[in-house]
């Protein structure tokens, strides 16, 4: 069966007001990349750790505008000595925080983590 001449026309408007007719979102659209993207801004404090015998001192000092909440971890060595974690504390802009903590007997290691 062949269309008649008459129907092409038709048939094109026809196809043509269905896509037009589609919602904005249904139709993909080129993504277009914003002018100033997002910088990641620095963040952490630097963070000095000793230890003495049983007891372990962090100093963090943060140079950056964010808070940043450090806080000390010790790893004891013997097997029935508790290891623990501190206490967050803030080092707000251009803050020194101390971080103290110890064990009963030998230390094995020490680390400060940082969270926002």
């Amino acid at each position: 069966m062949r269309l008649s001449r008459h129907y092409a026309p038709l048939l094109a408007a026809l196809a043509l007001a269905l896509v037009t007719a589609l919602p904005s979102d249904a139709v993909p659209h080129a993504r277009v990349g914003s002018e100033n993207p997002a910088v990641p801004q620095p963040f952490g404090a630097e963070c000095r750790t000793t230890v003495t015998g049983s007891h372990a001192v962090a100093y963090c000092h943060n140079p950056y505008v964010d808070t940043d909440r450090v806080r000390l971890h010790i790893e004891c060595d013997r097997w029935w000595d508790i290891d623990s974690d501190g206490a967050p504390v803030g080092a707000g802009p251009a803050e020194t925080v101390r971080l103290t903590g110890r064990c009963w007997k030998e230390i094995r290691s020490v680390w400060v983590s940082h969270q926002k």
